[in-house]
């Protein structure tokens, strides 16, 4: 099983698409505060339709808080400031998956942490900033899903 680790998430309807999207490839969840929106916000659910109930989904305060409680299985970092494409990286069982705000990325003090093996990019024409964050998380969990034989999936 995959994790999804949604660090400081700001749009709901981003994350509402990532909700459906963990449900519907079982994949857990992890929202890490502060977060830019309420749960109960009604652009979130919306997104999410009715996968709320399929989805496994984790809320933490902050970020000391997520890795008290998550020490199991390799961490990858999504950012545009990655120098390894997400191709070129070896996922696992168990390996969470890191995506930062959606108007201002990881912080570079998180990304020097894991370190540049860690950190992965998508390609893009160099005039682009980033893609939307559901996009991305999307195109990075089936990269992982593939690599793992989409094993559990049909």
């Amino acid at each position: 099983m995959l994790n999804v680790v949604l660090y400081q998430p700001e749009i709901p309807p981003n994350t509402g698409n990532i909700i459906r999207l963990c449900a519907n490839t079982g994949s857990r969840l992890h929202l890490v505060g502060p977060l830019g929106f309420a749960l109960d916000d009604a652009r979130l659910k919306r997104a999410g339709l009715d996968y709320h109930e399929w989805a496994t989904v984790a809320i933490y305060d902050d970020w000391p808080s997520y890795l008290e409680r998550n020490s199991a299985g390799r961490l990858w970092a999504f950012s545009t400031r990655g120098q390894r494409r997400y191709c070129e990286a070896g996922f696992g069982a168990g390996d969470s998956l890191l995506f930062g705000p959606e108007t201002r990325g990881l912080p570079t003090t998180l990304l020097q942490q894991l370190g540049p093996e860690r950190t992965l990019r998508l390609p893009m024409i160099a005039s682009s900033r980033s893609l939307n964050l559901s996009n991305t998380v999307a195109v990075a969990v089936y990269e992982a899903l593939r690599q793992l034989g989409f094993a559990g999936l049909g």
